[in-house]
């Protein structure tokens, strides 16, 4: 494994959660309301979605790796032909297609973490993947399986950092747990250069998002419902979270 990537490795690998706290949890901290990842009526004006658009010219097809609600896809309606959503939840692909169908748009989804359904899922122009890299620990063989997928060019939004780290004292404080440093875009970058693929890379700033619930909190720091009103004074004391992103352009 080259350097980059044996990196990038590392450091996602001490985001994990040690089994000892993850056997102790009453809830599985890792499922998400698929709800929450609902695409908005109006996109948001982003470097992402313009990279999109530039890629798509005209017109053309879109497969959205990670697809959650469709965020990234359907960004690009207009010029969005025909779009294939895959992610390894099926609620979450059932947000996707009602969405894809609310637009009237062609769709197909399929079911899988990428790269295992990269075959199923087939090729498009474009290719998006966002806010996703941050779950992958062998980032070569799924950054390899989207450049075989695009035909014009590949889409990946992520934010500086593993999104997160801004729990990380609340780890320290509840479980004496010390996390690693995460990840940031310039591994990411790193290990796409090892690879031979020099990506454009825009950094902005995200629209800084709702405070999460405290309940959702206690489930991802592997704590009972029951501890929320701690969790909810814990996170007084937390700094404004970062909403510095980037979003990363190459072609094939």
């Amino acid at each position: 494994m080259s350097t980059a990537a044996a990196r990038w490795a590392e450091l996602q690998e001490g985001r994990g959660i040690p089994p000892e706290i993850l056997a102790a949890a009453p809830a599985n901290p890792w499922v998400h309301n698929p709800q929450d990842f609902t695409a908005p009526a109006v996109p948001a004006d982003t470097p992402s979605r313009d990279a999109g658009l530039a890629l798509l010219g005209p017109g053309g097809t879109v497969l959205d790796v990670g697809c959650g609600g469709g965020d990234a896809a359907f960004a690009l309606v207009g010029p969005l032909e025909a779009v294939t959503g895959v992610d390894q939840q099926q609620d979450m692909l059932d947000v996707f297609a009602a969405g894809a169908q609310a637009r009237e748009i062609p769709y197909r989804t399929v079911l899988g973490r990428w790269p295992e359904p990269a075959a199923e899922a087939g090729t498009a122009d474009v290719v998006t993947s966002h806010h996703v890299l941050h779950n992958v620990v062998d980032l070569p063989p799924f950054l390899a399986a989207l450049t075989s997928a695009a035909g014009r060019g590949v889409v990946v939004e992520m934010l500086t950092e593993h999104p997160l780290t801004w729990l990380d004292p609340l780890w320290t404080r509840f479980h004496g747990l010390h996390r690693l440093p995460p990840a940031t875009t310039d591994d990411a970058v790193a290990v796409l250069r090892e690879m031979g693929v020099e990506p454009e890379v825009t950094r902005w700033s995200r629209d800084r998002r709702p405070p999460h619930d405290p309940v959702w909190v206690a489930r991802r720091l592997c704590l009972p419902e029951t501890r929320a009103d701690e969790v909810a004074a814990a996170l007084e004391e937390l700094p404004p979270r970062r909403t510095d992103a980037a979003t990363l352009v190459w072609r094939p």
